[in-house]
């Protein structure tokens, strides 16, 4: 008679978001922040571009991220570089390109001093993928425009590809990690990779940073709403794990969702890749200024 009086309440499933977030951005600060990447100009006169190099695991989102820098930029939807829309575990991009952004039209038009180099992508095994000294030697300036990668035969001194006196505009000044927020463990072969590669970067003293791309994808409660980035328990573990296992601390490890089914810009995607860009302009222009 009493059956069912005294049943046990259910327990409430742990909340997967925070009840503040860990770190503060600034939403609907759009206008701002885009004004500070556009008026940018390096701290030397000689140097007529900050340029950032993107590396990272095949198919992470690296001629995505560029392609929503340049949305972002320039306010609205362009498509500088071309970027898979299928996944694949072969890289996409072959070639070392530089991507510049155009500001203005016709006899006005003028160039963003913030330019980004895509390069093949990090792949598992000694002869698939960009080979790690092409990327040390990308860090140097000595790899020439439109080279053509050769997962096994790096880049020497021998070959046309082969910048001999580059210059403080052809070197990089910040290093870029691009990884996917979903993706699967990475290999512990690319993971020492991009290790060798950071350690390469540090005796160069070239700041360095990590974009987590697809953040959407891999957490649901950021692709009902994108202000909880910084709530997300999940992107936080994400976050923590990758900067444990590479060696980037959180502060440079930075959450962002690319622009990819789009046809209209979303401020609040453009306030986080605006957040990074910020800081990647600022650790940039400090590298510049010590050159």
């Amino acid at each position: 008679m009493f059956q069912g009086l005294f049943k046990k309440p259910l327990e409430e499933e742990p909340s997967t978001l925070l009840d503040d977030p860990w770190r503060e951005l600034r939403w609907g600060n759009v206008q701002e922040d885009r004004q500070y990447v556009q008026e940018y100009k390096p701290a030397q006169d000689n140097i007529k571009y900050l340029r950032v190099l993107l590396y990272g695991p095949v198919g992470h989102g690296k001629s995505s991220f560029i392609n929503s820098v340049s949305n972002v930029i320039r306010g609205r939807i362009s498509i500088p570089a071309l970027a898979s829309a299928t996944l694949s575990n072969k890289s996409f991009t072959k070639m070392f390109e530089t991507h510049k952004f155009n500001k203005g039209r016709g006899n006005e038009k003028t160039i963003y001093p913030v330019v980004f180099n895509d390069i093949m992508g990090v792949e598992e095994g000694e002869s698939r993928g960009v080979h790690e000294d092409d990327i040390k030697l990308a860090l140097k300036g000595h790899v020439k425009e439109g080279h053509k990668f050769n997962p096994i035969s790096p880049l020497t001194q021998r070959d046309r590809g082969y910048n001999p006196t580059p210059s403080d505009d052809d070197k990089v000044h910040v290093l870029v990690c691009v990884i996917s927020a979903n993706a699967s463990q990475i290999k512990p072969s690319v993971l020492q990779k991009m290790k060798n590669v950071r350690e390469t970067a540090s005796e160069l003293k070239i700041p360095q940073m990590a974009m987590m791309t697809h953040i959407d994808e891999a957490c649901g409660e950021t692709e009902k709403d994108l202000k909880n980035v910084y709530k997300s328990k999940f992107l936080k573990k994400k976050m923590a794990d990758f900067s444990a296992a590479v060696g980037i601390p959180m502060n440079c490890v930075f959450p962002v969702k690319n622009y990819s089914h789009e046809i209209d810009l979303n401020d609040d995607t453009d306030t986080v890749i605006l957040s990074a860009l910020r800081k990647m302009i600022d650790f940039g222009d400090d590298f510049i200024e010590k050159m």
